[in-house]
């Protein structure tokens, strides 16, 4: 069940850069930034009421319609990352998410990051309004 968006929705999750993560430089590939902020959002979703579980249950899924990121420094291998991420606006049909990832051992702001999003019924695929609630 989709909970009411009243109040501030956030959260932070840690991420350690791995050999798959990076490049032959030892710099955090692009793809991995996504990976992490998927973790990150999978997260926040639950705290939404769209927890893996319900998910499946309801077959009722946020779907990524864009993402937008500025890369400021790079993390390399062996890092702690915290990826912070929170609900950002909300819209009849779409809602967005909000990223910044930072490195642990210097705080360096490394990426900022925002996704919009869309409910989407499966399996039919068809779009569903976002709840008055989150509104």
């Amino acid at each position: 069940m989709l909970r009411p968006v009243s109040e501030t929705i956030e959260i932070t999750t840690r991420e350690e850069v791995m050999f798959f993560d990076t490049d032959c430089g030892q710099v955090v590939h692009n793809l991995a930034y996504l990976r992490m902020i998927e973790t990150c959002r999978t997260r926040l979703a639950a705290k939404m009421g769209m927890d893996l579980r319900t998910m499946s249950e309801t077959k009722l899924f946020p779907v990524v319609t864009r993402t937008e990121i500025d890369y400021r420094r790079p993390a390399k291998l062996g890092d702690w990352l915290t990826i912070h991420g929170k609900l950002g606006d909300v819209g009849a049909a779409r809602f967005w998410c909000e990223f910044e990832m930072r490195r642990e051992a210097d705080d360096d702001l490394l990426i900022t990051a925002k996704q919009a999003l869309a409910l989407v019924q499966m399996p039919d695929g068809k779009p569903v309004r976002l709840p008055k609630e989150w509104r």
